[in-house]
Formats: structure tokens, sequence, C-alpha cells
């Protein structure tokens, strides 16, 4: 199991690639680490963080798509009717834009640190935009 080191704000989580299920994903973010960007709260979705990536392109297309990734789980949104996108779950999501609802590529899931997700997101919330970084371990 391939694991990816994610320092957010204050917090340290570690988070396995979800190989199998999203193959394609996990080997473009791969190549894109490490990966360093700020996460502001979600707008429209409910709990969640998010990295507005504007046109950065993977390279992929829709795999293990989902709208509502549960607490821990992280998508990417590839680009199309939104900006391309990164989104952490940290309490109940339905991914959507100004557009309407979007689904996104569950290709990360959190497996250390999880309880301090919730805590991530609603700092983000209250105290606005945090920076966050992704490392392979």
């Amino acid at each position: 199991m391939k694991k990816i080191k994610i320092t957010a704000g204050p917090y340290t989580f570690v988070a396995k690639l979800e190989t199998e299920a999203a193959p394609k994903t996990c080997a473009a973010f791969e190549k894109a680490l490490p990966f360093i960007s700020e996460i502001i709260h979600v707008r429209w979705s409910g709990e969640g963080v998010w990295m507005p990536l504007g046109d950065l392109n993977f390279g992929v297309d829709y795999e293990n798509a989902t709208s509502y990734p549960a607490p821990g789980q992280i998508i990417l949104y590839p680009g199309g009717v939104s900006e391309t996108e990164i989104l952490l779950s940290y309490g109940p999501v339905c991914f959507a834009s100004k557009a309407g609802q979007l689904a996104g590529n569950h290709f990360l899931t959190i497996v250390e640190g999880l309880e301090n997700v919730h805590p991530l997101g609603r700092l983000v919330l209250l105290k606005g935009a945090h920076p966050i970084r992704f490392d392979a371990l």
C-alpha cells in the first residue's frame, strides 16, 4: 500500500493511495509530488476543504468518481464544468459547484490522524486559508 504524508495547517495525516480503484489518478498525482497548495473552505458542498487549481491538468478522466466522499476521503475533480480541484471531506459532503453537482475521483483516504480532519475543517472555516503539502512516504 502506497502512502502519502499530508501536512495541513497544524495537522499531519497519513493517507493511502487508492491505486486499485483510481490507478490513473494516483499515478498522475504521484508524479506531481511534492504537491503544495492552500486549502479554503468549500462554498456549496458542505463540510469540506478544497484546493482550487484553475486550469491545472492532471491528464486524467473520471475513475472511482463520487459526489459523496466520506470524512477523510480526498477526491480530484479533473476539470470540465468547473475548475480543477482537490477536495478533502471532514463531514457530510455533496460535492458541487456554482454550476451544480459534480463528481470527483476518490484517490486518497486518510488512514492516520483521521481524528484531526474535523478540527482542520473547522479551523479553515473559522480562520481562513491554510497551507497544505503532500509528500510521498
